[in-house]
């Protein structure tokens, strides 16, 4: 049974930074896609940054520049930073592993999320 457990979220004052962390379990994790998605109230849940099983990085261009995704193969966890957040970023923000070799498939796996509030 595949488990994605998020933690690191919370609230920052604009200009801060937060490091968001998942761990994976029940999966092959060296081999999927990992991902951060996230929702604001009212919009659709969007893709934020993705890490592939080979390293290569996406990211969304409002984050570009600020956020970086990595992930340890050995401890089985995707972790994004986040840097100068602004009141834009508040949202949910969700994990994802994807067997393919992107993210956002009908057959990955998905996290309970976590709140991220910036404060203006």
């Amino acid at each position: 049974q595949v488990q994605l457990v998020e933690s690191g979220g919370g609230l920052v004052q604009a200009g801060g930074s937060l490091r968001l962390s998942c761990a994976a379990s029940g999966i092959i994790f060296r081999i999927n896609a990992m991902g951060w998605y996230r929702q604001a109230p009212g919009k659709q849940r969007e893709l934020v940054a993705e890490i592939t099983s080979g390293g290569s990085t996406k990211f969304a261009d409002a984050v570009k520049g600020r956020f970086t995704i990595s992930r340890d193969n050995a401890k089985n966890t995707v972790s994004l930073q986040m840097n100068s957040l602004n009141p834009e970023d508040t949202a949910v923000y969700y994990c994802n592993a994807d067997p393919h070799y992107h993210t956002g498939s009908d057959l990955g796996s998905w996290g309970q999320g976590t709140q991220v509030t910036v404060s203006s």
